[in-house]
């Protein structure tokens, strides 16, 4: 009860642990009506909390909280929802150029996903964005995902509302950039690993690393048999 008051308080007066605990909490624990107006008050600092000097440690669980299953962000008001739209477009835009690893560009992906319930603009932003950073930033990000597609374990946990087959479509968009990279930077084995990976996606096939094929690539047509 005590906490259900500070939560019920000046929401700058909220410590960060109970902060995180509310984000990270269910929305079932909550009134239905109850649940999307915290949310409202507690979404700047949720941001800030999801930004590069932030302390949010899953963005694609913490911001999954947002989705239809939650505080439905897509029914906010309408000025409300597009200041947190611009935010995220910015903490993404900072993600892909600030050469964090692609598992962490791709959690905070998957959570704006769920949170506003489409994909699609937010790998369109990503093609946007231009700079040696950006491409860069988009090499890590097509290998780390077209290496998980190819092992078919994408780590799409939380975005339950779509289709991560719609990242499989976008990535034989990336191979030119990835391309003119790789040449550029000849020794960059993420590049070049990258357009295997993309090719082999776009033939409906496996790459040439064993794990986690197994038996299939041993099995390969190209493996021959000595006794």
């Amino acid at each position: 009860e005590s906490e259900l008051r500070v939560l019920g308080g000046d929401p700058a007066e909220v410590p960060d642990d109970l902060l995180g605990h509310f984000i990270r909490e269910v929305a079932s624990h909550w009134d239905d009506d109850q649940y999307p107006v915290l949310w409202r008050r507690f979404i700047p600092r949720a941001l800030r909390r999801w930004g590069p000097d932030g302390n949010g440690s899953d963005p694609a669980q913490e911001m999954g909280r947002l989705g239809l299953r939650g505080a439905r962000l897509t029914d906010w008001p309408a000025a409300e929802r597009s200041a947190v739209e611009r935010a995220f477009r910015a903490l993404l835009h900072i993600a892909v150029t600030d050469r964090r690893p692609h598992g962490e560009i791709a959690e905070l992906t998957e959570g704006i996903a769920h949170a506003t319930g489409d994909l699609e603009p937010w790998l369109a932003q990503i093609t946007g964005l231009t700079g040696p950073e950006a491409d860069a930033g988009v090499v890590r990000l097509a290998f780390g995902w077209a290496t998980e597609l190819l092992w078919e374990e994408p780590a799409f946990t939380w975005w339950y509302d779509g289709d991560p087959q719609l990242i499989t479509a976008w990535l034989p968009s990336l191979r030119a950039r990835i391309a003119s990279f790789a040449v550029r930077h000849p020794r960059c084995k993420n590049a070049s690993d990258a357009l295997i990976a993309i090719d082999a996606l776009k033939d409906d096939g496996w790459g040439p690393w064993l794990y986690p094929y197994d038996m299939r690539t041993l099995s390969g047509p190209a493996l021959i048999h000595q006794d």
